[in-house]
């Protein structure tokens, strides 16, 4: 319909509000995501106020904001209970927004073919039309619904017309009550228990079914049942083939019990885009969506019987192994194999990553994903090559990954990702869409189409883990969009021993893919076919609308959590139920031989021929030693884990030329022509340029010249975070906005004609999913620094699932290689216990390195370390650590942990000469002003070691007081340890008395704990210092790792002062 016609509408709707009426045609209200409504419930004022902001939302042409503002009315209140004397009122409601979409079918419909609608809407549409008639005309109700002290006059209708449209009305509620609440009433539960799918305590026994879908509800008799109705708009206009144009009432109903109330249930109608409601009905609602031909038949037995095989086999041939099993839920087995195919030939997918739940991973493994099952058998038996194992802990078979591929019927080959996972549920999942973002930009595929992410999910997992709404949360932002990810849910009805009612405050496991308007497939696992054919409808949703799409496969567990636990402790009656349940496999075949399509002995055939090949495998897997190691092409040009064992890399080179340093720098302190930069921004900017003139550089001119250079070498830069593009402490200033027009610039992105891109975005406000998600694009493309900035070092907190399972172990439990980099502001200012510390001590202790004994080879530690971990002083050094990521030939992660008061302290600048010629990385810093402000190294009695933000303070004070003998040494890099500087660096205080490791942190907190052991032994490896130990100075053990409190940070700060230059041995 046209905007200005619809605004009309909407504007008379306001004047003419009509509560407890019935409409006949002419209520244009929608329910419940479009569910037309035309008749009202009694006394409620605060509906009364929601539609009539909702018809004002419509009037300004802001449907969407009408259509949410009616959710929680009631969907229609019978006629029988409308109040026939009530008199229409102003201030009633009429109108209501979602009906933008209704009216604008029923206009369509209209103006191609009059006759289509019903005669009440081609009277309506006339009216609107006819210039000479009042629109408000349009609005009158038909004889018979109002007072005679209030006639109100409706052109063109009789009493008996009258009738006819009420009929047909409520028919149209009918089909639009199954197309809302069908799903909760669909037979989607194998074993029959729930009565519906809303959420009930222990003891109720659920919702009856809901009266909108009973014709009573409507006063429809027996005698309604054979009267036959037109078919369109609003009754099952897909049904009108064939020349058909009418069906009868007792059709129309069974037709919606088979479409909406079957073996499975749909989820649509809270999708505010009407053309995607109508996509998915024209597959839905129709005679027969899903067909099938014998051959495609016998691909879903096929894998069927293979998924069955391989766990019943499993079972035979290790009952002393957990496998978490497929049990109960076999048909997710033929339904994901379709959906790749189907996927691979008909959308052209070539490439999927997997973030998959632990239930049935092996046998997915082994049946779609493409991992030898001789390789799951001999990590049953143990058989893993040996030099695999050194120095790597390995995980349960259940945790791993692969990369293998599938070739669809029609010949394509779908290459798999199917990620690594640790046992903390759904983590995997931001890893897999962030994966999954950078395959589609190395694969050049900007329109997403030939690279798809699918995640696996547990009922409970997925209902309860706050990450799974982060990850939607990311889906559609530009920086982290995948084109949507198909996400199956494998829903055993039970979390570990938890019930329904326990896990989850919404009707269904799935209903938190409503917050990304994602439509949501109900089915009943034991019915293979729907299950085949609505993960097929998934993939074809992502390639169609690009966005995320739920298939909710409700299915049993038929052993515990895992095979040894017994669920009959906690669940008996469903166990009982699960107990005398018929397996996926065995009804389908007696479904296939039923109907003809195969017989008994083609089935048993292929059962005998699928368990002799599954022996075979095992027989020769007896020989065969499972070998971890697979790269996708990305990484083959950088060492493997393997290869490393075998050799020692040379440091590299990261000093640039200084012309390169000149031609960045211009770059990224200026603007186009014309550009107007806030004033103040303007003054940062020069103050940077003339910096630069007398030959310093401060952090953040450091920062943009080691990402500028990676980009004119060919190597992406993606920063993202909470307010990266500024900064959270204004000192980046990476995007420009211009004051007049709004219009952004990104110097860095404008270098050269031939650059890679430089890529700054602000994230969302979430840190466990966003790292995740950066996480998963590192191991996709090792040739990108992607680097993650936490606002405050403490919110990476929130994200120590990622760091501790992934970042920091996956390469030693599962061969998975990241070159992440973690930018963490840490550094006590007096700003409290959340906005001081990065918590160095956590990642310390999560380092691998041995530190209580000097090593025999030091100069390995970057290529056998897990990640590294620097806290560092100087711009130079920022500058070369973040090149050094790029120029290595491994990956290892990086945590930065850097000051946020020396981003502007005079201390903190360096020297372009430090940034080329021969300049590189300096883990340990030696004290500057011997000979100047200081005493010698031979004249040294007390040598401070720090790290980080503390120095500035130390020096401060020195300087202060004028102390001569004191050495201030910095470790610029914590993990791994400088054992050979610090070793070179002590040995120059052959005199000293006193060692003293300092830091602003509390005892303990900070790096002593991890340092202590480290700095003794290799004081005992020093000439003159072998009998000293390392002395602690700091702050006392607290709870909190800081205080709020200005006067006692600045007590503390003294007293800490004070004890680095006093304290004894």
């Amino acid at each position: 319909m046209l905007y200005a016609q619809r605004t009309l509408v909407a504007r008379e709707a306001l004047k003419f509000r009509y509560r407890r009426t019935t409409s006949v045609g002419y209520c244009l209200s929608i329910v419940r995501s479009g569910a037309c409504s035309c008749v009202q419930p009694k006394n409620l004022p605060c509906a009364q106020r929601t539609f009539a902001s909702a018809a004002e939302a419509l009037a300004r042409g802001e449907s969407h904001i009408a259509h949410h503002q009616f959710q929680d009315i009631p969907l229609m209140t019978r006629s029988s209970d409308l109040d026939k004397d009530s008199q229409p009122s102003i201030s009633d409601s009429f109108l209501q927004g979602g009906a933008a979409n209704y009216i604008d079918e029923m206009f369509r419909s209209w103006k191609q073919d009059p006759k289509s609608v019903h005669v009440s809407w081609r009277t309506y549409f006339r009216n609107m039309e006819d210039r000479s008639r009042p629109a408000s005309e349009a609005f009158q109700a038909p004889p018979g619904l109002v007072s005679s002290r209030q006639p109100l006059a409706t052109p063109g209708l009789d009493s008996g017309q009258t009738a006819e449209v009420l009929l047909h009305l409520k028919v149209q509620h009918l089909v639009r009550a199954y197309q809302s609440r069908g799903h909760y009433h669909a037979k989607t539960d194998p074993l029959g228990e729930r009565v519906n799918a809303l959420h009930v305590g222990p003891n109720q026994s659920g919702l009856a079914r809901a009266v909108e879908l009973e014709p009573s509800y409507y006063d429809f008799t027996e005698k309604d049942m054979d009267r036959h109705f037109n078919l369109g708009p609003g009754i099952l206009p897909r049904y009108a083939t064939e020349g058909r144009k009418s069906m009868n009432l007792r059709d129309i109903i069974a037709a919606c019990e088979q479409r909406y109330c079957g073996s499975y249930g749909v989820e649509y109608l809270h999708i505010p885009d009407r053309a995607k409601c109508d996509w998915l009905r024209d597959r839905l609602e129709i005679p027969n969506p899903a067909k099938f031909s014998r051959e495609e038949k016998r691909r879903i037995l096929d894998g069927l019987i293979w998924g069955t095989s391989f766990e019943r086999f499993l079972a035979a041939k290790f009952p002393n192994e957990k496998r978490f099993g497929l049990d109960g839920s076999e048909g997710l087995v033929p339904g994901v194999m379709s959906m790749i195919d189907h996927s691979a030939d008909v959308h052209g997918v070539q490439d999927i990553t997997i973030g998959s739940c632990h239930r049935g991973r092996l046998t997915m493994l082994g049946t779609v994903y493409g991992k030898a099952p001789e390789a799951i058998f001999a990590e049953f038996a143990g058989r893993v090559r040996s030099d695999m194992l050194r120095n790597m802990a390995g995980d349960v078979k259940y945790h791993l990954g692969h990369q293998g591929q599938r070739v669809s019927p029609d010949g394509h080959t779908v290459d798999i990702s199917v990620l690594a996972n640790p046992s903390h549920l759904e983590a995997v999942d931001p890893v897999a869409t962030g994966r999954a973002f950078a395959t589609q930009r190395l694969n050049n595929d900007p329109k997403k189409k030939r690279n798809m992410c699918v995640t696996l999910h547990g009922d409970a997992a997925i209902a309860g883990q706050g990450v799974v709404y982060e990850t939607f949360g990311l889906s559609r932002l530009p920086a982290y969009d995948v084109g949507g990810t198909i996400r199956l849910v494998v829903n055993n009805q039970v979390g570990f021993t938890a019930d329904v009612h326990c896990s989850r405050s919404t009707p269904y496991a799935s209903d938190i893919a409503k917050v990304v308007d994602a439509p949501i497939f109900h089915v009943n696992a034991d019915d293979v076919e729907s299950v085949v054919f609505l993960c097929k409808l998934a993939a074809d949703w992502r390639a169609t609308f690009h966005s995320d799409c739920v298939v909710d496969i409700i299915c049993y567990r038929k052993f515990g959590h895992n095979e040894f636990d017994q669920p009959s402790f906690t669940q008996p009656l469903m166990y009982q139920k699960v107990a005398a349940q018929t397996p996926s496999l065995d009804k389908y075949v007696q479904k296939l031989v039923s109907e003809g399509s195969f017989t008994m002995e083609e089935i048993d055939c292929l059962r005998e021929s699928v368990w002799n090949r599954l022996n075979e495998i095992y027989d020769s897997s007896k020989g065969f030693v499972s070998s971890r190691e697979a790269f996708t092409a990305p990484w083959q040009s950088l060492k493997s884990p393997e290869s490393l064992k075998n050799e020692v890399l040379l440091p590299v080179t990261t000093a640039i030329d200084e012309a390169i340093v000149e031609q960045v720098a211009a770059k990224a302190l200026s603007v186009p022509s014309g550009f107007q930069l806030h004033s103040n921004l303007e003054r940062i900017l020069t103050g940077r340029k003339k910096a630069l003139d007398n030959g310093t550089v401060d952090w953040s001119t450091a920062e943009a010249l080691a990402f500028g250079t990676l980009c004119l070498e060919k190597h992406p830069v993606r920063l993202t975070g909470q307010d990266v593009q500024r900064g959270t402490f204004s000192q980046r200033h990476a995007v420009l906005h211009d004051q007049e027009t709004g219009e952004s610039w990104t110097p860095l992105n404008n270098l050269a004609v031939e650059q890679a891109p430089f890529e700054v975005e602000n994230s969302p406000l979430s840190e466990f999913g966003a790292l995740g998600f950066e996480y998963g694009v590192t191991l996709a493309d090792p040739h990108s620094l992607v680097m993650w900035e936490a606002q405050f070092g403490d919110f990476a907190n929130n994200t120590q699932v990622i760091i501790d399972n992934f970042i920091a172990s996956g390469e030693t439990k599962w061969l998975d290689r990241s070159g992440l980099v973690l930018s963490l502001p840490h550094g006590y200012d007096g700003q409290g216990a959340e906005h001081s510390s990065a918590r160095i001590e956590r990642f310390l202790m999560l380092c691998s390195e041995e530190g209580r004994i000097y090593p025999s080879e030091p100069e390995r530690a970057h290529q056998d370390a897990n990640m590294g971990l620097v806290y560092m002083t100087t711009p130079a050094n920022y500058f070369h650590v973040l090149r050094r990521q790029m120029r290595r030939e491994y990956r290892k992660p990086l945590v930065i942990f850097f000051s946020k008061s020396l981003l502007r302290h005079p201390l903190t600048r360096s020297d372009i000469a430090d940034f080329t010629g021969s300049s590189t990385f300096q883990p340990v810093i030696t004290d500057p002003e011997h000979g100047q402000a200081i005493e010698d190294p031979e004249s040294i009695q007390r040598v401070i070691i720090c790290s980080g933000q503390v120095y500035a303070a130390i020096q401060k004070h020195r300087e202060a007081v004028g102390i001569k003998d004191v050495a201030i040494t910095r470790i610029e890099e914590l993990h791994p340890f400088p054992w050979a500087e610090v070793k070179s660096n002590l040995n120059q205080y052959k005199n000293a008395k006193t060692i003293v490791w300092a830091q602003e942190e509390h005892y303990n907190g900070g790096a002593w704990h991890y340092i202590r052991d480290r700095l003794d032994a290799v004081l005992n490896e020093t000439e003159h210092l072998a009998r000293r130990r390392v002395l602690f100075a700091g702050r006392g053990t607290s709870a909190s790792p800081a205080t709020g409190l200005k006067h006692v940070h600045y007590a503390e700060e003294k007293a800490l002062l004070d004890d680095v230059f006093n304290v004894q041995n």
